[in-house]
């Protein structure tokens, strides 16, 4: 266990401007709405060099077998987590400047696909169902109903999201009346699926190791991440961002991911930019210890998730960082976290 007074809060990614801009990047900074999203459009550009042309050569290479070997374990372990993470934030806070804004539709349509993402479904998800619903019992992602320390729970979570997300979605979006969303999660489906049948005609085993696979790789470390994000939940207050989500710090997960860690913050706070997030924990820490914020230090939501499946409370109370005055016992954090990790049968907005 771990207390505050000696980790440094803030060495995980904040904003440096540069002394000086080279060309490229003064002319990428003229398109996007904030200098500070300079970073995305780097990924975009390496994305585009390494990914796409691998992608077109599985279709058409002489030893496909051999750009396989190095297209999934690139696309997986190398870049998929940094495009869910720019996903993510440019969802929240639009990258592109107005005049600018059809440039998303190559990041969404285009790239998206290839790191396992269907056209516009994440956006409609995660903006107009996840955010509005704050893992209560509409949120078709929610934690809450689930044992959260069981792997078998966590089984019947996964197969319920994998298979019936997006159709949940549009029948949550039809419900609530939110027919833009909705059309436009239609529409990306639709494409998504199209694109993935004349893909398989073309080369069905490209297209395994092209869309397939990174598909499945990219629902699973989102369910997995999810689960870690909001696993520790107080029945008392489910609606509490402090109660319901948990923050972890000075990650390699959040140096790579753009701050992705900090989750409670952006629950309070969800337009709040990604460099922002560790002062807005730094300022607040009283908030957060009167309020009774769950943090970890050095470890990322898999992590989480996989010290829970193992019921490894040893492990995160390691990690634990204590706010609390006096600290309390490593049994006592071990309760609490066990406390956290209970299904809530029934809950309230």
């Amino acid at each position: 266990m771990r207390t505050i007074e000696n980790i440094p809060v803030v060495t995980d990614s904040g904003y440096e401007p540069k002394a000086a801009y080279n060309a490229l990047d003064r002319f990428l900074l003229r398109l996007i709405n904030d200098p500070r999203d300079l970073p995305f459009m780097h990924f975009v550009i390496e994305a585009s060099v390494v990914i796409v042309p691998l992608a077109f050569a599985l279709y058409f290479s002489a030893v496909p077998w051999i750009v396989a070997a190095l297209y999934l374990p690139l696309n997986i372990l190398f870049y998929m987590d940094r495009f869910i993470l720019m996903l993510h934030n440019t969802s929240h806070r639009p990258l592109f400047r107005k005049k600018y804004r059809g440039l998303t539709y190559y990041i969404v349509w285009i790239l998206g696909p290839l790191f396992g993402e269907s056209p516009e479904t994440y956006f409609a998800h995660h903006m107009g169902m996840h955010h509005v619903e704050e893992n209560l019992e509409e949120d078709l992602s929610s934690t809450m109903t689930y044992q959260r320390d069981s792997f078998a729970s966590w089984l019947r979570y996964s197969v319920r999201f994998f298979f019936g997300s997006d159709i949940n979605l549009i029948i949550y979006l039809a419900k609530k009346g939110r027919r833009k969303l909705l059309s436009r999660v239609i529409s990306g489906e639709v494409a998504y699926a199209l694109l993935v049948a004349v893909a398989c005609i073309i080369n069905w085993q490209a297209t395994i190791v092209v869309f397939i696979v990174p598909f499945i790789a990219c629902r699973i470390a989102m369910i997995a991440g999810n689960w870690g994000q909001h696993a520790f939940i107080d029945a008392a207050r489910p609606d509490d961002p402090f109660a319901s989500s948990i923050t972890v710090i000075n990650c390699r997960y959040n140096q790579r991911c753009f701050n992705d860690g900090y989750h409670i913050g952006h629950h309070r706070k969800s337009t709040l930019h990604w460099t922002e997030l560790p002062a807005e924990l730094r300022t607040n820490m009283d908030l957060y210890m009167n309020r009774g914020a769950i943090v970890f230090a050095g470890i990322d939501f898999i992590t989480v998730w996989v010290f829970l499946m193992l019921k490894r409370y040893d492990l995160l109370a390691a990690r634990f960082v204590e706010l609390q005055n006096p600290a309390r016992s490593t049994e006592e954090v071990i309760a609490l976290l066990k406390n956290r990790t209970q299904a809530i049968r029934a809950a309230s907005k």
